[in-house]
């Protein structure tokens, strides 16, 4: 396992951290198949950012589950720094997913019980890190979200936009390679919208992660590096 993950990391800035092919999901409902992706695929880069587009139903959100290791495709290759993770036990992808994947929800999905300094602490405790350490780093990532006066509050304790800059700290505690990102400016106002994604560019560029999100919002697609969209089922 050790190996593995330490093979992960050794990758050149120019490598692609991402790849997926021929990617495919089926559900079946009423003993029906309902094919939601159907093929094709795309590279991520590392410090790129790709905005994934597509109708309402097309499958970004299946995709995203698919690639952010949280569902296992029906066909097809995913390979992060060129491990094939979809051959992986579950184990192996809970380690990968741990290590090299950060999440940014529509809905901030912070623990309600827990302050944003300890919702932000939480994966890093998770992954074996000190109370010091992580509790250090949280900090920092509060300070740059523009949230560290929030530190002792619950999230019902502070607005929306706060909620979502609390949870783009919690995406980057483990420093990922790739930013997975479903809406993540979608169930707030314009102002705090342009400010969320304002800051999760700005902590992408600078931390020179990936990063593919979902948008129904073609303004923000228009400031990613490139758009891939999904049609009829085909990613590409």
């Amino acid at each position: 396992m050790a190996k593995i993950l330490d093979s992960l990391s050794k990758i050149q800035s120019a490598d692609v951290v991402m790849s997926v092919r021929d990617i495919k999901r089926t559900f079946v409902e009423g003993g029906q198949p309902l094919h939601i992706l159907k093929g094709g695929g795309f590279d991520l880069h590392r410090g790129e950012i790709i905005a994934l587009v597509g109708q309402s139903g097309s499958g970004k959100s299946t995709l995203l589950q698919c690639v952010g290791l949280l569902d296992r495709p029906s066909g097809g290759s995913i390979l992060i720094n060129g491990m094939p993770v979809h051959k992986m036990d579950e184990d192996m992808r809970t380690q990968v997913r741990r290590k090299k994947i950060g999440f940014v929800y529509q809905r901030h999905n912070l623990l309600g019980d827990f302050t944003a300094l300890e919702n932000v602490m939480l994966p890093m405790l998770a992954n074996g890190m000190s109370e010091d350490v992580a509790m250090a780093r949280a900090m920092k990532l509060l300070r740059a979200a523009n949230v560290a006066h929030r530190v002792s509050h619950r999230p019902g304790e502070m607005s929306g936009g706060e909620q979502q800059r609390t949870a783009v700290a919690r995406a980057l505690a483990n420093n990922p390679d790739i930013l997975l990102a479903d809406e993540p400016t979608g169930s707030l106002d314009p102002h705090n919208a342009e400010s969320v994604f304002d800051l999760l560019m700005s902590l992408v560029r600078k931390n020179k992660m990936a990063m593919l999100f979902v948008t129904h919002d073609m303004n923000l697609a228009a400031r990613a590096d490139r758009t891939i969209t999904i049609s009829d089922g085909i990613v590409q």
